[in-house]
């Protein structure tokens, strides 16, 4: 439960609560909301959302009993109103591997298009688009762990700090909230070192997906400095300057570069989904590695905490191979 509840804790203290008998149904309806916008991100399953709001409902049932509250406010239906359907992900899109060849291949080109300066796209902004595509693609990353969460104040978003390119690998705040490591497969060493080279991050602290969003980067310099910059200044070269690294784009930004991507590649799509989800990425990965007989490579580069984890995520694929396995011995 530990994840979980840490989880609520971080929300909870983003919202000035403080304590547990601050909490009234209403919070828990808005947390339920947010558990709803991760299972539609792709993030968790809807059955994983509801078994976490039931974590937070037990860990308050106990404060009852303790004698910190009154009443749960967790348990009404009221708090449980925007919880999403509570059914295992059987359907959750994937990318499939001609989406997935297709989707690399536009964002090469993309950064081509660029450097001719033959499309309005800054050439580090494609490249920073390409990254994200490759790194989800060959890592099966989350979201979560490669963008900035508004409502998490531990997910800021990959840094260059987090990147060690002389050893091949990189430190993702995973969601066990705790960094793990992630080995980089040589494509996804390539994307990193070509980003590097056109953005030349002048900190550690420089993210890897730095925001558009000249506001934002206003703001960071009037909190670094105390001053904020007249209107007009060229706000980037500030940055630079001073050495101020600007926030990263968010989870929300992150979906729109794909829908976008997956838009302008003329992708065909199956389903309800409108655009290749960065958690399809993930799952599709995970498949490759399973359907060729690799669960424990599979429970590795997902950084499942156990490999009945990945029997369950894959246990459509694990069926079908049980059928193949019987024809096979009836033969």
């Amino acid at each position: 439960m530990q994840s979980p509840l840490t989880a609520f804790a971080t929300y909870c203290e983003n919202q000035g609560i403080e304590r547990v008998d601050e909490l009234t149904t209403d919070d828990l309806r808005d947390y339920g909301l947010e558990l709803r916008s991760a299972s539609i991100d792709g993030d968790i399953a809807g059955s994983t959302a509801n078994t976490y709001f039931r974590y937070i409902r037990a860990f308050l049932s106990f404060c009852v009993r303790d004698g910190k509250l009154d009443t749960n406010p967790a348990d009404t239906e009221a708090a449980e109103e925007f919880l999403p359907e509570d059914t295992p992900t059987r359907d959750t899109q994937f990318w499939e591997p001609d989406q997935r060849k297709r989707l690399l291949e536009y964002a090469d080109e993309r950064v081509r298009m660029a450097r001719d300066e033959t499309i309005d796209t800054p050439l580090e902004r494609a490249y920073r688009d390409r990254t994200i595509v490759v790194l989800l693609a060959e890592l099966g990353l989350r979201g979560a762990e490669l963008f900035r969460d508004p409502n998490d104040d531990a997910r800021d978003g990959l840094q260059w700090g987090d990147v060690d390119l002389a050893n091949g690998r990189l430190e993702v705040f995973g969601k066990s909230r705790e960094y793990e490591t992630v080995g980089l497969t040589r494509d996804a060493q390539d994307a990193l070192e070509r980003l590097q080279r056109v953005q030349d991050p002048p900190t550690d602290e420089w993210p890897l997906f730095p925001t558009d969003h000249a506001a934002s980067k206003y703001d960071a310099v009037e909190t670094a400095t105390g001053e904020r910059p007249p209107t007009g200044t060229d706000i980037d070269a500030v940055c630079r300057e001073q050495r101020i690294a600007p926030s990263s784009i968010t989870k929300e930004a992150g979906r729109q570069i794909l829908k976008q991507l997956t838009a302008e590649a003329g992708i065909e799509l199956t389903g309800d989904a409108d655009y290749l989800q960065p958690h399809g990425a993930r799952r599709a990965l995970g498949a490759e590695l399973y359907k060729q007989g690799h669960s424990e490579l599979a429970q590795s580069a997902l950084r499942h905490s156990s490999i009945e984890t990945t029997h369950e995520a894959y246990s459509d694929i694990k069926a079908e191979d049980i059928a193949k396995s019987i024809d096979e011995v009836r033969e």
